[in-house]
């Protein structure tokens, strides 16, 4: 699909001119023939053209994968990343789920609400910050956290420190973060998102992992513990060895001592539980089935009947086929019988004809 030309759409035309050199990349990252999982890196690098997924973007990326604008648009809307309306230059997030809650994270929303103006997934009117609040942000150790175009910003942010983030923001300049990458734009972050590089110079390396992150490692200095003959260079192994070419595994020896036959006919204890069990469970059918061929009569009257219509079970009942064979076997029984007329297996006995009532006349006397 990466060498076929494709002819687009008006709608599409103008983000193909810029990004159709970047999608043929992403799709070659993918098996031919499943260039259709690239949607989701697809619809993050229109994002970086336009801040958002434009009916234009929705558009492009059809074309491109081949399905139509509904499977884009199901994709776009599912997920909170895939922004549907313009969004800043800034989208600042605020973590408002379980433990930042309790910790303050909605007295930092409800401040920045109240400061900047705009309610949740609204842009400032200067179109530089997105406010929205977030059901997890995956920094618990932290709380409450506000990140700043999904990079982690603030930690245990306060209001006062989330008001002093988002006025150096609207200012022009770019707060160096808690943790985390060199603050970027939106559309530069949807770049990486797409799965290219970030092409700032020692961007990545800024933040530094905070301490809660590092506790474990410390701990384990302080008190010695390590993995023993650990290397972190050694390669993970597979779980089963790889065969060479088409060759068979090898088969298991064959036992040639008497000895070495009984060890190898011994079951295990799991085989010989489920041995036990198996035998057990055929005793019983055996006695149930002694037990219909010798007369008994069967105490459950739905399964008496079902017996009697079919004793065999060799064929399906005939659809309102009556049961023969012996009366109900308790006064209750036999007392619900005399009471009810029988209905037909296909419905209720509520659906039964209705006996005409002859006081009422019939119809065309009425």
């Amino acid at each position: 699909m990466t060498d076929i030309a494709i002819e687009f759409s008006p709608a599409a035309a103008p983000l193909a001119e810029k990004l159709l050199g970047s999608a043929r990349e992403i799709l070659a990252r993918y098996p031919a023939g499943r260039e259709r999982s690239a949607l989701l890196p697809l619809l993050h690098l229109v994002q970086t053209e336009e801040g958002y997924v434009s009916p234009s973007g929705v558009a492009f990326c059809a074309e491109v994968l081949g399905i139509n604008k509904a499977q884009v648009g199901a994709v776009a809307t599912f997920y909170t990343m895939y922004k549907r309306r313009p969004t800043g230059e800034y989208l600042v997030s605020v973590c408002t789920n379980t433990l930042c809650n309790v910790l303050g994270g909605q007295e930092v929303y409800d401040r920045l609400t109240e400061h900047l103006g705009v309610g949740h997934d609204e842009t400032t009117a200067d179109g530089k910050i997105t406010l929205e609040h977030a059901e997890c942000l995956a920094a618990c150790d932290y709380a409450p956290v506000v990140t700043v175009n999904y990079d982690f910003t603030v930690d245990q942010a306060t209001p006062e420190s989330a008001v002093e983030l988002v006025d150096s923001l609207a200012a022009g300049e770019r707060p160096t973060p808690a943790r985390g990458a060199r603050i970027c734009s939106l559309k530069e972050m949807q770049y990486q998102l797409a799965g290219f590089a970030d092409p700032r110079d020692g961007a990545v390396g800024d933040g530094m992992a905070g301490a809660p992150t590092l506790r474990g490692v410390r701990l384990a200095q302080e008190h010695g513990v390590a993995v023993a003959g650990f290397d972190p260079e050694t390669p993970i192994t597979r779980t089963k060895p790889a065969r060479e070419g088409d060759a068979l595994p090898t088969p298991a020896p064959v036992a040639n001592t008497a000895d070495d036959k009984a060890t190898a006919e011994k079951p295990g204890k799991v085989a010989s539980v489920v041995k036990a069990a198996t035998t057990a469970v055929k005793a019983v059918a055996g006695k149930v089935e002694e037990r219909r061929h010798a007369g008994h009569q069967t105490e459950d009257p739905q399964i008496r009947t079902a017996e009697l219509r079919n004793p065999t079970a060799s064929e399906p009942a005939q659809p309102g086929a009556q049961a023969g064979g012996p009366p109900p076997g308790n006064a209750a029984e036999r007392a619900g019988a005399a009471a009810s007329a029988p209905a037909g297996d296909g419905k209720p006995a509520g659906d039964s004809p209705r006996t005409p009532d002859p006081s009422r006349g019939t119809e065309e006397e009425k």
